[in-house]
């Protein structure tokens, strides 16, 4: 018999499904049950470890942005300026591709922030504060952030979408350009 887990080690696994499970579904269309399924406990463990089903979107919320500030600080791997963007474009486009969930997660996140103040007010933070890092990790000033950020959320339209582009390569407005006028002829 294997020894039983701890709430905290249970919690974590509670989390990861929570991750899945929103991702896949979203805020409105996932049910704690399934995500007690996918973790093996009943509901009511469940809501001993989160009280509601808000609570435990907001701990997904909380994880996806743990895992992509963590993966930034990473790849940036002591390097500033340029080497440390281009590594962090790297990782970015790694876990874009490697990890579809985060991906996925992360316009649920957007779409729940819509209709829910404080889904909002918890990204808003967590989105200022992945903000700074990149700044403290790159030492780059705020507009070569912007850069970055906006590259990022471009690269999320491409994958979501599965416009084909090089994931090795730098996108860039001519690679695009031609891609949307061959897609346009289709």
């Amino acid at each position: 018999m294997s020894p039983r887990m701890s709430a905290d080690e249970r919690r974590e696994q509670v989390i990861e499904a929570a991750v899945a499970e929103f991702a896949h579904g979203g805020y409105e269309g996932t049910s704690t049950a399934a995500i007690a399924r996918r973790v093996g406990v009943s509901q009511p463990y469940l809501f001993r470890l989160f009280p509601t089903k808000h609570a435990l979107f907001l701990a997904a919320v909380d994880r996806c942005f743990a895992v992509l500030t963590e993966r930034l600080r990473e790849a940036a791997g002591g390097r500033t300026g340029q080497p440390a963007i281009d590594a962090m474009i790297t990782a970015y486009r790694d876990v874009l591709y490697d990890d579809p969930t985060i991906l996925r997660l992360q316009l649920q996140i957007y779409a729940a922030a819509l209709g829910d103040e404080e889904i909002r007010r918890v990204g808003h933070a967590r989105f200022a504060a992945l903000w700074k890092r990149l700044g403290d990790l790159s030492g780059e000033d705020p507009d070569e952030i912007m850069r970055f950020v906006a590259m990022g959320m471009l690269t999320n339209v491409l994958r979501a979408f599965d416009v084909p582009f090089d994931r090795d390569r730098r996108i860039t407005g001519a690679g695009l350009a031609e891609w949307a006028r061959e897609a346009a002829r289709e």
